[in-house]
């Protein structure tokens, strides 16, 4: 593999990283790197990438919350908490699941490209100043202030707030974080429970597209694949890091704005033809 897919690999490795736990979306940002980048007669296997990569986040969510999933298996047949936490993740992950397998070629076929993505970015920028604006003037809605005070029911409500991140731009995280806090959720909980909802979703997108498009693959991908993942893993588990630390005394409002001038400077790049965005 040559040098120049070798930091491209990288690249998209850091961006995946960086905005999967973020409310900012890490497939839109994929979607637009791989544009900027350029992989010329590769697109089909891009998207496959783009996906796969994603184990490498998820395996930092998994370091960095070893304790608590320790629990959970050391739990899973005598322990009630640990059996009802682990119910509501799988209780949050089934619907988007279930839309994923039914609609995932049909979003890949038309949402998959800049200028939808960037819509999404603007649109979700102004969802999350709604909610956080709602949490501040109503601090009275915030009732589940830890993880064990989740029930299957919100759970599943959560899990329909995850469903709509299927649409490239609209942020897995974003979705899930607002979503939980729109049903009552702390900012803390909801942002922990989204990275616990990350390993089955990450997991199942992750094997699920490696069998549907392997025959786009081959062994000489396996380089290319790998320097990604652990690109990702690095940058994911640094960021994992960083935001726990930040949500304590901020708002995910910094991270709206960012959406909206973003997705605005793709639109108006892409409409001037400063930046010739495929379509």
């Amino acid at each position: 593999m040559d040098i120049v897919l070798v930091i491209k690999a990288i690249i998209m490795g850091v961006v995946e990283g960086l905005t999967e736990f973020l409310p900012i979306s890490s497939t839109g940002h994929l979607i637009l790197t791989e544009h900027l980048l350029g992989f010329a007669g590769m697109e089909d296997k891009m998207k496959v990438f783009e996906i796969v990569i994603q184990a490498g986040a998820m395996m930092a969510v998994i370091w960095e919350f070893r304790a608590r999933i320790g629990l959970v298996l050391a739990g899973i047949f005598s322990d009630r908490v640990q059996q009802r936490f682990a119910l509501n993740v799988l209780i949050a992950f089934l619907p988007a699941a279930i839309l994923g397998l039914l609609f995932s070629s049909a979003i890949k076929a038309h949402l998959f490209a800049p200028i939808p993505v960037a819509t999404a970015f603007i649109v979700g920028g102004f969802i999350i100043l709604w909610v956080e604006k709602r949490a501040k003037d109503n601090p009275a809605v915030e009732r589940i202030t830890s993880l064990d005070q989740i029930t299957p029911l919100d759970a599943l409500k959560i899990g329909v707030a995850q469903a709509f991140a299927l649409i490239p731009g609209t942020s897995r995280s974003g979705a899930t974080i607002m979503g939980s806090m729109i049903f009552g959720f702390s900012r803390k909980v909801a942002t922990e429970f989204s990275f616990f909802l990350a390993i089955p979703t990450l997991i199942g997108a992750t094997v699920y597209s490696l069998y549907k498009d392997r025959a786009l693959l081959s062994m000489d991908d396996l380089s290319f694949f790998t320097i990604g993942t652990v690109a990702a893993f690095i940058s994911a588990f640094l960021c994992i890091r960083w935001l726990l630390r930040y949500i304590m005394t901020h708002t995910f409002v910094v991270f709206a704005w960012y959406r909206i001038v973003f997705g605005l400077i793709v639109l108006i790049t892409g409409y001037y033809g400063i930046i010739v965005w495929a379509d």
